[in-house]
């Protein structure tokens, strides 16, 4: 079974996301919108099929990576979540919450062996790429 397929999204503290933003946009010309920005790229098994990865600056005061001191979290794009799930619990894996289904996909959060909130995302590229059009964002390619 594949586990990890590659890197989904870099999320990371920021005192001033919005201001982190724009300066990678001005410049290191990424791509931003609200939520940071999304690299686009082709799969490697089949080239007319895109894949994204997330990029995103949140502020220093967020519970999202569980930890407070966590500064960084790391979402890797995974395949059969569930049965990726199930095997890291019977290897004792700790599974921070339960699966949460969107359209652009599947997602849970894990903790490493330091204490460090990982995210897993079974993707649905096709649907994740029309949430960017439906958005009005552009990619960073």
């Amino acid at each position: 079974m594949k586990k990890v397929t590659g890197i989904g999204g870099i999320f990371f503290k920021s005192q001033d996301p919005e201001k982190m933003r724009d300066l990678y946009r001005t410049h290191l010309g990424l791509q931003t919108n609200p939520y940071g920005s999304v690299f686009e790229w082709r799969q490697a098994t089949d080239a007319s099929k895109h894949g994204y990865t997330q990029w995103s600056p949140f502020a220093n005061d967020t519970k999202y990576f569980g930890n407070p001191d966590q500064a960084f979290m790391i979402n890797y794009r995974v395949e059969n979540l569930e049965a990726l799930v199930e095997e890291l619990k019977s290897q004792g894996v700790t599974i921070v919450d339960e699966i949460e289904s969107y359209d652009y996909g599947k997602f849970v959060h894990i903790m490493d062996l330091e204490g460090n909130k990982i995210e897993l995302w079974e993707p649905n590229d096709i649907a994740y790429e029309q949430l960017g059009k439906d958005l009005g964002a552009e990619t960073t390619k």
